[in-house]
């Protein structure tokens, strides 16, 4: 899959309304969501990884087979709920990721909302679920880093968040680090 960097965002651009649909991923600093973008382009280094959470502090657009007739945007926005931002800084990064869902200026086709399959669901992960649900946003979870977790724990760690969720949402187990789920991830991009 071709893919480049075209631009960051903080507010009010062009480029949320130039016709290009806009693949959104979502979720907390420290869920690899950066390596989950670049395993799904097949780049290790398009989309900048960090060890230091909180690092994407813009909206990022990644232009994905350019030229093509499937040329889309992946949407990098910021992780959120990093401790080690000021609390000032939180809320900025909260309102510009609320901004970008409910203005209604990005033309969003689908959201990837990525969460941490060992810690689960956290107060942010929920608050966001909701304003998807509430502006018809169609999203999926990923729960990433299920490497991490034995037989017992993937199991106990899905039932539970299905039971926060209800059955209604769609989640899926991946593993960026070793391309588990990868497909199915692209899958429900595409379809």
């Amino acid at each position: 899959m071709k893919a480049k960097f075209i631009k960051g965002i903080v507010g009010t651009n062009e480029i949320l309304q130039d016709g290009l649909e806009q693949i959104a991923f979502i979720g907390r600093s420290n869920v690899g969501k950066s390596t989950l973008i670049n395993s799904l382009i097949g780049n290790k280094g398009l989309v900048k990884t960090s060890g230091q959470p909180g690092k994407t502090q813009q909206i990022n657009f990644f232009l994905i087979n350019e030229g093509s007739k499937d040329e889309k945007y992946f949407v990098d926005l910021p992780g959120y709920g990093y401790a080690k931002l000021s609390q000032k800084q939180r809320e900025k990064m909260r309102k510009m990721i609320l901004w970008y869902f409910i203005s209604g200026e990005a033309d969003i086709k689908k959201v990837v909302l990525i969460i941490d399959a060992k810690s689960g669901l956290k107060e942010f992960d929920i608050e966001m679920i909701n304003v998807l649900r509430e502006y018809n946003h169609n999203f999926v979870i990923v729960a990433n880093k299920v490497d991490k977790l034995n037989q017992k724990q993937y199991h106990k760690n899905f039932t539970t968040i299905l039971e926060q969720l209800g059955d209604d949402v769609t989640i899926l187990p991946v593993s960026a680090k070793t391309g588990r789920g990868r497909d199915k991830v692209l899958k429900w991009i595409e379809e």
